[in-house]
């Protein structure tokens, strides 16, 4: 069997600057096309560290009993789908993984009305970085909300407000 290796590109090169390496011999689409086809052949297992940062944060906030265990949870599971539809949009592979957990904590704190359950300094991001990709998210929200009502419980998409009736 083979082992697991983690790779973790904290500065992926930029779609423009593999094209140049490239000498623009491929578009744009093919370029993504091309590495879509390696990882598949590869087998590559594209894991995210964003997941990761969740469960630290909350268990972090537990610890220090600024929420209980069953608010937690709830916060956790509206974050977890933020992520996932900030996972399919370019716009956020500016932001650390860390910064990215923080906001989608931040925003789910907020939808569930459960007042500063995150301190958005917890990471230690510029207060700019913090507004501006928390600006995003809540926009991926608005946008998507009927396909994060899907990923969600009822009872959370319910109680954020996400849920639309068919009447």
């Amino acid at each position: 069997m083979g082992a697991t290796v983690l790779q973790v590109e904290v500065h992926p090169p930029r779609v423009k600057q593999m094209l140049a390496l490239c000498c623009s011999a491929f578009s744009w689409q093919q370029l993504c096309n091309l590495e879509y086809i390696m990882l598949h052949k590869l087998h590559f297992s594209l894991g995210v560290p964003t997941i990761s940062f969740l469960e630290h944060f909350m268990h972090k906030c537990v610890d220090v009993g600024q929420a209980e265990v069953s608010k937690t949870l709830e916060v956790q599971a509206l974050a977890r789908g933020v992520v996932e539809l900030s996972l399919a949009d370019y716009a956020f592979t500016n932001y650390t993984p860390s910064l990215l957990t923080i906001c989608c904590l931040a925003l789910a704190d907020h939808k569930l009305q459960l007042l500063c359950l995150v301190d958005l300094h917890l990471g230690g991001h510029p207060e700019a970085a913090l507004q501006d990709c928390l600006g995003k998210l809540q926009l991926l929200v608005a946008i998507n909300g009927t396909l994060l009502t899907q990923m969600l419980p009822f009872h959370i998409s319910k109680k954020c407000g996400l849920f639309l009736s068919s009447e």
